[in-house]
């Protein structure tokens, strides 16, 4: 049985394994604060149809409130444990059925077995908050097991932590010029890769979101993370099949179990 996935853009994905939809980061605002989307029109209406949504870690370009109330009633969402303490307007989602999540814990959902991992990230609410919350990846695991790196940057556990995965849905860029080492850029992102030996992968987190009034700011860095990912893959994991989408493309992925 395939697994699909689709690339609405920024870090937001359906992951379709098993009759299960699974939704990623939904972030479908034009405008998010100081960012305006400049690539992609904002995902379709189907976009927001999900049995399940991930929410990797704090920050508003990943947990977006706005874009969380119009799942439709009853989604599941997945949030980082202390989520709701530390964003109080989660608290006011009612109709969404919220599960906090820390490294290590499993939840089943329907054949569907999802496993929060670590990563390497700063997880809190900015500009301000205390840290009470972890950043996370997840592990969707049916016929085939994905793996949603959310924001995270290289670490030497990764490959363990993570475990064996079919598919890795890589971040390999961000919404601004410069990008700090709790990131992956498309040169970690590509170690990544080789660590973790995959089937497939799939570059996200780029090309979506740029600072408004800096469009001549190194703008290689908004257009070329994706093309630069492919072309390292290619040179440290070439045993891996990467699928550079467009936005509100998809992919059919054959995975063997």
């Amino acid at each position: 049985m395939p697994v699909e996935i689709t690339w609405w853009g920024h870090a937001t994905c359906t992951i379709e394994d098993s009759g299960v939809r699974v939704l990623t980061d939904p972030l479908f605002a034009r405008r998010l604060a100081h960012l305006r989307r400049r690539r992609g029109a904002p995902p379709p209406s189907e976009a927001r149809r999900a049995d399940l949504a991930l929410v990797s870690h704090l920050h508003a370009d990943h947990l977006h409130v706005p874009s969380l109330a119009g799942l439709a009633p009853g989604t599941r969402l997945l949030v980082p444990r202390g989520a709701p303490r530390a964003v109080p307007a989660l608290r006011r989602l009612r109709q969404l059925r919220i599960t906090e999540m820390g490294v290590g814990d499993e939840i089943h959902v329907g054949p569907l077995v999802v496993r929060a991992v670590p990563a390497r990230h700063d997880g809190r609410r900015l500009p301000v908050g205390p840290h009470r919350s972890p950043a996370l990846g997840y592990v969707v695991e049916g016929a085939g097991r994905t793996y949603f790196a959310g924001d995270t940057g290289l670490f030497d556990e990764m490959a363990g932590a993570v475990g064996p995965v079919d598919v890795a849905l890589l971040p390999v860029g961000g919404w601004g010029p410069y990008l700090g080492e709790e990131h992956l850029d498309a040169g970690r992102a590509a170690r990544a890769l080789a660590a973790l030996a995959p089937r497939s992968a799939v570059p996200v987190h780029y090309g979506t979101y740029w600072p408004i009034g800096m469009d001549a700011v190194r703008p290689h860095e908004f257009h070329a993370p994706g093309e630069e990912f492919v072309r390292l893959a290619a040179e440290y994991a070439p045993q891996v099949a990467v699928h550079r989408l467009g936005h509100g493309e998809g992919v059919r992925l054959e995975v063997a179990r």
